[in-house]
């Protein structure tokens, strides 16, 4: 997935001549016009109408992050057309024609920034042979602009959509040899442009998988094991089918482990009310005694016990981490943890099949629809071209909607239930308790540093989820972790413990929770050294150098990283540690997801302990252009207040009897606008680097940072989170 998008130049941009004007993408353009319609297709992105208005496809899932507006527009920049002329549709998944659609891990930037040009620039590059074609002129005495193609020399121009027929006659360019704009002449990439979606979603227009509605469409509601692994011991069916409206109970297994057992009961209605409401009748018994052993008490105790003994695998060694310890002028050591957390996404999740003819058609709010597409497949014995999957909004994902278990749920109820439309719903409290949820992880971590404050030794036995040898999903950490490819002497190792509960990827996977605790555990290695957070990284990060990607880990520079640091700094006014009487200033660094943000937030600690972030400073480095300013902006200020929400609202998932205790937000709470601060303020220091994504990289750091103001207000050093009240009154 670290790769551009490669994008094939026969199944991408082959057009042949059918039915008069309409222009066709080969014989399987999923993103075509419509039976009957007059519009032009030269490829699988692009549609020309009569009008001379153009239709961009969107490939990749809209979670909120902007894809479906930013993609476009690298599209229409290179086809050279005004974005009033752009009309923007959600192409449907088929990654035979589109690659990889998802939206996950910042991807989707780097991996279709120059492919996404290159489609835009291969049309026009179609369209302008045709005039040249047409009026017997060379290529080089054209110039497009706004839809239309014009000859200087004689003052002739021609739309677009006169020239659509005939740049099908042209033989498909090179995609790696059509000639792009120079940034310099840029018209829309670069200028913000608000959500193609934005003026549906104020007017409450259907968009979202919750919305989906069609003739004869019926509701189902689920009743999964409470405790992960459990499954179905016995239920009443009978008594169920007895409720007026209730239309089946099917038994399905819900895609959390166990595998190809069923773990929940599924509840059809003519309405989504009274299918809910019937699962109070169903009095299920679950298999689930040996999962109940899993709490969070056990887990702690666990983790407590693991530390006290050597990691069982290490993860990086080199040199001689307890001899320079031993040597060192000062050693600092201190324990981190932190919880489970939910995604809690808005849009509960949801999802809408119909089975028909042995084929089946759905209706996803899926991050990787792929993926579940593949799911599917399994859990139903059919092929994967019997599968058609529809992208819809989807109202909050973080993560959450990688996992596409809701998929195989509906699929297997629209199955036993052919020819009907099912749309199946979580209620909130099932959101909450059957997610994938961020590990839970614990930290022992020692450093020693010299005279001069100079790092010289880092240690840390990290006791993380797992079982047999293998990390649960997301649980794992990266040899790369800051600061270890700075340091001679390194010893970083882990230990596996065993919990029941599902885990999966939350919005800046690993970064959101290795921030908070090794940016912390720094800010205190600098107080030893007599030095503040952004002076000892300075030394740390020592002259320009860029590290070698190592697995999933992309090339760090420190050149990049230090930039970050000054500009925050300098934004701020940075004076070195500040703070007393309930107020303080702290910092925080990080490099996730390609992107390199520093932060600087001021908190303000009110009697009782409660804390309030009053401001943030935030620079960031995405490479050499922002392609949709305000949305880039929007991105970064979401992923602040997301980072407070996880530090400081109270936010946590425990296990008692092997199930997750959260129920709504009142028990799970998400931050309210009376927690954001007053001002969150921006500025992007451009690199020469290709453009990344901005879904991610700018939460981890503002979680250390409010720790590191607190320290500074308070004197409490935080190695905990989430932060409450309690630990500061």
């Amino acid at each position: 997935m670290n790769a551009p998008a490669a994008m094939n130049r026969r199944t991408l941009l082959k057009v042949s001549l059918i039915g008069g004007a309409a222009l066709a993408f080969d014989a399987k353009i999923a993103f075509a016009a419509g039976p009957g319609a007059k519009s032009a297709v030269l490829n699988a992105y692009i549609r020309i109408n009569p009008d001379n208005s153009v239709i961009i496809g969107a490939k990749n899932p809209e979670v909120g992050q902007g894809i479906k507006t930013m993609l476009p527009m690298l599209i229409a920049e290179e086809l050279d057309v005004d974005w009033a002329q752009v009309k923007i549709e959600q192409t449907p998944v088929d990654e035979k024609i589109y690659g990889a659609q998802f939206a996950g891990g910042s991807f989707a930037t780097p991996m279709n920034y120059m492919p996404m040009r290159q489609v835009g620039a291969a049309a026009r590059q179609m369209l302008v042979k045709a005039a040249a074609a047409k009026w017997g002129v060379a290529e080089d005495t054209l110039t497009t602009g706004s839809g239309k193609v014009t000859h200087g020399p004689s003052k002739r121009s021609l739309t677009y959509a006169a020239l659509a027929a005939d740049a099908a006659k042209q033989a498909a360019p090179d995609l790696a040899k059509v000639p792009l704009k120079d940034p310099g002449t840029f018209k829309i990439i670069g200028q913000s442009k608000h959500g193609v979606d934005t003026p549906a979603i104020i007017a409450g227009k259907p968009l979202f998988g919750i919305d989906v509605n069609m003739p004869g469409l019926v509701y189902a509601a689920i009743e999964c094991c409470p405790t992960y692994g459990g499954t179905i011991g016995s239920y009443d069916a009978d008594t169920v089918m007895k409720i007026p409206g209730v239309l089946a109970v099917v038994p399905i297994n819900s895609g959390y482990d166990p595998k190809g057992a069923n773990d929940a009961i599924v509840i059809v209605a003519n309405s989504w009310w009274t299918a809910n409401k019937a699962r109070a009748s169903l009095k299920p018994v679950w298999n689930d005694a040996a999962q109940k052993r899993f709490s969070t008490a056990g887990l702690d105790a666990a983790a407590a016990t693991q530390m006290d003994k050597a990691a069982e695998t290490s993860l990086l060694k080199k040199g001689d981490a307890a001899k320079a310890m031993a040597s060192a002028a000062k050693t600092v050591s201190a324990k981190y943890a932190y919880p489970y957390l939910a995604h809690a996404n808005l849009e509960p999740q949801n999802c809408t099949a119909l089975f028909k003819d042995g084929k089946i058609e759905i209706w996803a709010p899926s991050q990787a629809p792929a993926g579940g597409r593949t799911l599917v497949v399994n859990a139903l014995g059919i092929g994967a071209d019997d599968i058609t999957i529809h992208q819809t909004r989807i109202g909050g994902g973080f993560g959450r909607r990688l996992n596409n278990d809701y998929m195989v749920m509906v699929a297997q109820v629209a199955k036993a239930l052919p020819g009907k439309p099912v749309k199946l719903i979580f209620n909130r409290t099932d959101d909450l308790r059957h997610d994938f949820f961020r590990p839970a992880g614990w930290h022992s971590l020692s450093a020693g540093i010299d005279a001069s404050g100079k790092i010289t030794a880092l240690r840390d036995h990290f006791v993380t989820l797992g079982k047999g040898g293998k990390t649960s999903v997301g649980a794992d950490m990266s040899s790369a972790e800051f600061p270890a490819q700075l340091v001679d002497d390194v010893d970083l190792g882990f230990s596996l413990i065993e919990s029941n509960a599902p885990t999966g990827y939350l919005r800046a996977p690993t970064s959101n929770a290795m921030a908070f605790v090794f940016q912390s555990f720094l800010d205190e290695v600098a107080l030893a050294g007599g030095l503040d957070l952004p002076e000892f990284m300075r030394r740390t990060l020592g002259e320009p150098k860029v590290f070698p990607g190592e697995g999933r880990t992309a090339e760090f520079s420190t050149a990049r990283a230090r930039s970050v640091i000054d500009k925050v700094c300098a934004m701020a006014g940075w004076k070195g540690r500040e703070g007393g009487n309930g107020k303080g200033r702290g910092f925080g660094f990080y490099f996730s997801h390609r992107g390199y943000f520093a932060e600087v937030v001021d908190v303000t600690i009110a009697p009782g302990g409660a804390v309030h972030v009053d401001k943030v400073w935030v620079a960031g480095d995405v490479g050499s252009q922002i392609i949709n300013p305000i949305n880039a902006l929007h991105q970064v200020q979401g992923s602040v207040i997301d980072g407070i929400g996880q530090a400081l609202s109270g936010q946590k998932i425990e296990l008692i009897d092997g199930a997750a205790n959260r129920t709504n937000f009142h028990d799970y709470p998400l931050p309210r606008i009376t927690m954001a601060p007053k001002d969150i303020i921006v500025e992007f220091v451009r690199s020469d680097a290709p453009p990344t994504g901005l879904g991610e990289p700018a939460l981890p750091p503002v979680i250390p940072a409010i720790c590191n103001a607190i320290f500074a207000a308070t004197g409490k050093r935080l190695r905990s989170l989430p932060v409450v009240p309690a630990q500061l009154a």
